[in-house]
């Protein structure tokens, strides 16, 4: 775009055409010499000692109608000269993509946390609060106990992925699927976070998942080559870019946490313990001001000021032609 700047939000289009000022000068100026001249009166020789007459409003406002024409013709140079203004938008956060990853295993239906809600209630219910908390961010939930299952892959329509949260349930006590598998949800929410469509922005944090749980890895236990250790979890973390933020639910002094530890530290992230629902709120309060994304660039809008310009220009050149033809128009 060719803009010459005139101020720091005001801009023209076709500059070049400010050259046509210098013509309503000259026009200016041939209009004056065209003006006629004054009627002859009695010589001044008649006046001498005679006080000055005083001037009439019209005498001294009489350069007003041409001033108003000029002014007028200056502004509509400006019109087609095509002014633009830089109209500021507002500022939009650059979202992050974020995996909430939720322990469904039997034990999180124990009510330890708050005597009114189970372990998941509380845990889904901070998962919500944060999820409102940043529209901005993509974000897929993974449920997981002995596998890890993606409920809703990364995605901005947060009202679908909150109906999605609050059908979740624990899964049967003692069944085939009742365990904890840390590193399997971890080392699937690194590939949701890092597939096809996830967020390409260098930026970091760009990928960060959530781990919610109460209960220590028990599937991962070596008797498998498809098991996925958390430390080899976190390691495909650190390869992807994705930030493990890990967080337990409830007493864990009975628990062997070393190992969700030292996932966390690898992937640098962090590691929580709440033991009531107060605590896990804070916590997750705390991870959503850590995680804030950051802010785009100032955008502008260039907003076409021509019309202004030119309602400006027929306003002042008409009252000029008005004046002109009323009040300061020359009795025959």
């Amino acid at each position: 775009m060719n803009a010459f700047a005139i101020a720091v939000d005001f801009t023209l289009r076709e500059p070049w055409l400010l050259a046509a000022a210098a013509a309503v000068g000259v026009v200016a100026v041939l209009a004056r010499r065209r003006t006629p001249p004054p009627l002859r009166c009695a010589p001044a020789a008649f006046l001498a000692g005679a006080p000055p007459l005083p001037a009439s409003w019209r005498l001294r406002l009489r350069r007003l109608p041409e001033l108003l024409e000029v002014v007028g013709l200056l502004a509509l140079v400006v019109a087609l000269a095509r002014p633009v203004r830089r109209a500021p938008l507002p500022l939009t956060r650059a979202g992050i993509d974020l995996a909430l990853c939720l322990d469904v295993s039997s034990s999180m239906r124990r009510r330890d946390l708050d005597p009114a809600r189970t372990r998941l209630e509380v845990a889904r219910d901070a998962a919500l609060a944060f999820v409102a908390g940043r529209p901005d961010d993509r974000i897929g939930l993974i449920a997981f106990a002995r596998h890890a299952d993606v409920r809703c892959p990364p995605t901005l329509d947060h009202a679908a992925l909150s109906e999605l949260l609050r059908r979740i349930e624990p899964v049967e006590a003692d069944g085939p699927e009742d365990a904890t598998g840390l590193g399997v949800a971890v080392a699937r929410a690194a590939a949701m976070l890092a597939g096809p469509g996830a967020s390409s922005r260098p930026s970091p944090p760009s990928k960060v998942a959530l781990l919610f749980t109460d209960g220590e890895e028990n599937v991962a236990l070596g008797q498998s080559e498809d098991e996925i250790a958390p430390l080899a979890a976190a390691q495909l973390c650190a390869s992807r870019g994705v930030r493990v933020d890990a967080i337990v639910a409830g007493d864990s002094s009975a628990l062997d946490t070393a190992p969700l530890r030292r996932l966390t530290e690898r992937s640098r992230g962090r590691f929580f313990v709440a033991k009531d629902a107060g605590a896990l709120a804070d916590v997750v309060a705390s991870i959503d001001a850590l995680e804030r994304s950051p802010f785009e660039e100032p955008r502008f809008r260039m907003e076409d000021a021509a019309g202004a310009w030119m309602v400006a220009a027929l306003l002042l050149f008409g009252g000029g032609r008005l004046l002109r033809a009323t009040a300061w128009r020359v009795a025959p």
